[in-house]
């Protein structure tokens, strides 16, 4: 499955910071990726969250290699069309404001949290955010991020942040206040294990940002981009934020992350605030404009609500049947809860079957398959779990 050479090489080159599967793709197609031996997996990480119009998807393809043919980089010193078409999309189909571009969620995270710490003033120092969130991995992104085993390594991390337990709306309530700048909040919680943040909690954040002058963020990293079914996850809740990140499946697989925020919000910054050398890249932001038009048809937006609906079901029946504890999820994005706790012992049993998924935890298994999958490759990965769960609970 995997050239020992090539980890040996990876060993010596790579710091040690990813535990990778055993297996080496050289190829991707739709819902596919491709061994070298040409075997083909049915992915359901899809770059975490990355792929969401599918693997060398044609039109990706054709404005990556169109603009690499006329101009790769120049900087935020000069404008570009790229970089303007894809901010008005960003404006025209979410909350009306102007977008800042970066290269990455953590980035956008911590351009939100510079944003709302400005916006606020000095009067106005705490930001609250979720218990078991996750926002990133640089110094704000990971105090945002409510998960001590990913904080713990790195203390002292930045003051002023409270977690709240998403499910504690007295917690909430007393956590916000007159000294609150704002308050971060996944509409769903991926990196986890795909909890989604009930709809009261969120309307309770909204009302006390109201109340007390505090932004409400949505990370929308993970959730965006038609992954729940909505072209963006506060649309199908009904709660509308001051400021939204975005990244992941923004660039079709190029490396983009973006904020954006109300008009008169989105004022905050002002030249020499913030900024980035890469952001806004025209090809970053050509793959961006191919990889958003499709994400933008009401047909595959439809496609991943029922799809969703459909998986979602399935996985319910493992949890009627014993094998599994908890199935939920909202479009396709969807968590299972195993009895016992050997979830990476499942990833290895399926990718022997072709099937590739993510264990957010040693209980959790995560699928974030392309939002381009087709029923038959849902009914194997569902016909793949049936089969191999019951040896594993046993």
């Amino acid at each position: 499955m995997i050239d020992e050479h090539l980890v040996e090489r990876e060993q010596r080159a790579l710091m040690s910071n990813y535990k990778r599967q055993p297996v080496q793709f050289v190829r991707g197609e739709g819902a596919g990726l491709f061994d070298a031996d040409g075997r083909r997996y049915i992915d359901c990480v899809a770059g975490i969250s990355t792929m969401n119009v599918g693997h060398s998807h044609p039109a990706v393809v054709a404005a990556i290699q169109e603009q690499a043919a006329r101009l790769i980089h120049v900087s935020n010193l000069y404008y570009t069309e790229p970089m303007i078409a894809l901010a008005e999309w960003i404006r025209d189909r979410s909350m009306g404001g102007r977008v800042f571009f970066c290269n990455s969620g953590t980035e956008a995270v911590e351009a939100a949290l510079k944003l709302c710490r400005k916006h606020a003033g000095h009067d106005r120092p705490e930001v609250v955010a979720l218990v078991d969130s996750f926002h990133g991995r640089t110094y704000g992104a990971l105090t945002l991020t409510g998960q001590p085993g990913k904080q713990d390594a790195f203390r002292p991390l930045l003051p002023g942040v409270v977690h709240v337990d998403r499910q504690d709306l007295e917690g909430l309530q007393a956590a916000i206040g007159p000294q609150t700048a704002a308050v971060f909040m996944e509409v769903v919680q991926g990196e986890s294990g795909v909890h989604p943040t009930p709809p009261e909690m969120l309307r309770l954040a909204r009302e006390l940002c109201d109340r007390h002058g505090a932004l409400l963020v949505f990370d929308e990293i993970q959730t965006g981009l038609a992954r729940t079914g909505p072209l963006f996850a506060y649309q199908g809740v009904g709660v509308e934020p001051d400021v939204m990140t975005l990244a992941k499946s923004l660039g079709g697989g190029m490396p983009i992350g973006a904020i954006t925020a109300r008009p008169g919000i989105d004022a905050t910054f002002q030249p020499g605030d913030h900024g980035s050398t890469f952001a806004a890249g025209p090809l970053a932001c050509a793959a961006g404009l191919a990889a958003t038009g499709v994400l933008d048809d009401p047909a595959l937006q439809a496609h991943v609500r029922e799809e969703g609906a459909w998986f979602l079901g399935a996985l319910q029946t493992l949890v009627d049947d014993g094998l599994a504890t908890e199935a939920r999820g909202r479009g396709l994005m969807c968590g299972l809860d195993l009895p016992r706790a050997n979830a990476g012992e499942l990833v290895s049993a399926m990718l022997d079957r072709g099937i590739l998924v993510n264990a957010t935890g040693p209980r959790t298994i995560r699928f974030l398959p392309p939002l381009v999958v087709g029923r038959p490759d849902l009914e194997t990965v569902l016909t793949a779990l049936r089969e191999t769960l019951p040896a594993l609970t046993a």
